[in-house]
């Protein structure tokens, strides 16, 4: 499938601010077998006075901007046509939930896809215990990691509502657990939480989602938007898989990566400092566009 994603990040201060330096990644990763970005750009404005374009240790593509003049909005733009390949069936080869340990400690690579870098605490995800008892009570003697993966991933869409209101970016995992709402980036954590309690390696997913409009609807420009999901890994043979419990499904064509990371503090879209006070609103718009092929 391939599409064209137009996303547009807007600040707008209440009063000028100076001196800010933000690193920006929302630009689609290309990835074999899974996909891949044709072209793509990221604009900002105001022109910054420095830039440099590089990749983070998980190898997500990231603008780092530096502003020394004073301005009272920053607008961030993003294009890109990707093309996403159709996911294969896969048999689950994945070890029990017992065995896991010793197929970790096999692993002797510290390299951006290890699984040594997402069976603990990260930046934003700690322990939580009765995150930690929800998962155990899914996870019944002789299930493979994957089988493990999907009762949780399918147990939070049941029990969780989507909310946009009831959370914030800074609500954390135990918070949305206890009021079972939120949005995807509460869902992916919880999940994530819940894996690695049980000694399975997961990770959070930024990217897009195609959305596709009710029956006689027309779709509504920017009505889509940054969509996170998790990964979790299987083993040796099958390595890294994702699952999106905000809809209960597998990533699959519709799911666009635009980075990898622990949480959500390795892979948010904009993240920074500046010199200021007062307050700012921030507006978010996507468009993923599925291109016709001849």
């Amino acid at each position: 499938m391939l599409y064209d994603v137009n996303l547009h990040i807007s600040y707008l201060y209440d009063t000028p601010v100076s001196g800010g330096r933000h690193i920006v990644r929302v630009l689609p990763l290309s990835i074999s077998g899974r996909q891949r970005l044709v072209a793509g750009t990221v604009g900002v404005a105001p022109a910054p006075g420095e830039r440099v374009d590089h990749h983070d240790f998980f190898d997500n593509p990231m603008s780092a901007v530096l502003f020394r003049s004073q301005h009272e909005s920053l607008d961030i733009r993003m294009q890109a046509r990707v093309h996403v390949d159709t996911p294969e069936p896969v048999a689950d080869f994945s070890p029990l939930v017992a065995d896991l340990p010793e197929e970790i400690a096999g692993y002797w690579s510290l390299d951006a896809g290890s699984p040594h870098h997402f069976t603990g605490p990260s930046p934003r995800l700690g322990d939580c215990r009765e995150i930690a008892e929800y998962a155990r009570a899914l996870a019944r003697p002789g299930m493979t990691i994957r089988a493990v993966a999907t009762a949780i991933c399918a147990r939070i869409h049941k029990d969780f509502t989507y909310d946009p209101e009831a959370t914030g970016v800074d609500t954390t995992p135990r918070e949305a657990f206890k009021l079972k709402r939120g949005v995807c980036q509460d869902f992916s954590h919880v999940m994530i939480v819940a894996l690695r309690s049980l000694g399975i390696p997961a990770g959070y997913v930024s990217g897009f989602l195609r959305t596709i409009p009710p029956p006689g609807k027309e779709r509504l420009e920017g009505a889509d938007a940054m969509h996170a999901w998790v990964r979790f890994w299987c083993g040796r043979v099958n390595g890294w898989m994702e699952l999106d419990p905000t809809n209960d499904i597998p990533a699959g064509t519709d799911h666009i990566v635009v980075a990898y990371g622990r949480d959500y503090a390795d892979v948010a879209p904009v993240i920074g400092v500046l010199k200021g006070y007062g307050q700012h609103r921030t507006t978010q718009a996507v468009d993923v566009i599925p291109v016709r092929q001849p």
